[in-house]
């Protein structure tokens, strides 16, 4: 009798361990990155500068929404990992969120790379609005753009018929709340339609810059620095297309390795979907010289903080007996 209690804990306790290791893989990794982004998002409220260029404005925005797509995902990842159910109503909002913020992330990148073929070509006749104080229009523009499509898919979505919407307890996933494979296929043609428009426009950008380096004799640093940043967009657009490259490593790993099929979801939300998010920013942050400097001033002023307390402490500890 003690044999037949012992055994669901024990098969709990294997069930539950694995589940423990994700979150403790996925929980610290995005708490860094939160980090980095409140330092720079201070950084860029803190300094009048960095408001009034528009490549920061439109960098500022790429991080706060990288910012809530990674949290959605994180908080999709827990509900799911931890099995926890809730009604559709509530569910849509953050697939809904997930979704636009992803597809979000590449006409960014576009747009960047064509400010940056702007402020070169146009320089003394930038148009109204690619300025500072008229990007908001842009920025506006590029959200309307990334919600139609998640608007489209989840009002036209297939539904079991057994499902609720309002009171139906179901695991908040994309093939739960829609199961149709035309959906499925009209969301796949839909990335592959955002990320070839824009690997087009930035190879466009990046040619026009090049050719425009071998036209000029002065000036030929600041041209030279955005045809890098461009091809820095076209590396953090590849990033992001490591998300659709899940089938060929599910592929390779079933064929090399015997994991069980949430193990393998696992690998794939980490490598491809998570840390992908993370590093485009951060590589693009960090690489900037003047990002860099106030970066290394903040982190300079903080630790200059925690010494004098720790000096102040010191003659208190002394006279301790």
């Amino acid at each position: 009798m003690q044999n037949l209690t012992e055994r669901p804990a024990n098969a709990t306790s294997h069930k539950s361990l694995p589940v423990i290791i994700k979150v403790c893989v996925v929980i610290p990794v995005f708490c860094i990155f939160l980090c980095c982004i409140a330092v720079m998002l201070h950084i860029f409220a803190s300094h009048r500068q960095f408001l009034d260029t528009s490549r920061y404005i439109l960098f500022a925005y790429m991080l706060i929404n990288d910012t809530v797509q990674i949290l959605s995902s994180v908080l999709l990842f827990l509900f799911v990992i931890g099995q926890v159910k809730f009604a559709i109503v509530y569910c849509l909002p953050l697939l809904f969120i997930s979704t636009a913020t992803f597809q979000n992330t590449p006409l960014i990148l576009a747009t960047m790379s064509l400010e940056r073929y702007v402020a070169i070509f146009y320089p003394l006749q930038c148009p109204a609005t690619w300025r500072s104080d008229r990007i908001w229009i842009i920025i506006l523009f590029l959200w309307l753009i990334s919600c139609i499509f998640p608007v489209i898919d989840y009002s036209v979505g297939e539904r079991a018929t057994a499902v609720d919407v309002l009171s139906t307890p179901v695991l908040c996933k994309t093939s739960v709340v829609n199961s149709s494979q035309f959906q499925t296929l009209f969301k796949a043609a839909v990335s592959v339609l955002f990320f070839a428009v824009v690997a087009v426009i930035i190879s466009f950008t990046y040619v026009r810059i090049l050719f425009e380096t071998r036209k000029l004799r002065q000036d030929r640093v600041s041209v030279s620095k955005a045809m890098h940043t461009v091809l820095l967009h076209g590396f953090q657009l590849l990033l992001c297309m490591l998300a659709f490259t899940h089938p060929i490593t599910e592929t390779l790993i079933v064929l090399h390795a015997n994991w069980l099929p949430e193990d393998i979801a696992f690998f794939n939300y980490f490598c491809f979907m998570l840390l992908p998010r993370f590093l485009s920013p951060l590589i693009y942050g960090f690489r900037d010289q003047s990002l860099q400097s106030y970066i290394g001033k903040t982190f300079l002023c903080c630790s200059n903080k925690v010494k004098p307390r720790l000096r102040d402490k010191l003659p208190e500890n002394s006279f301790v007996p």
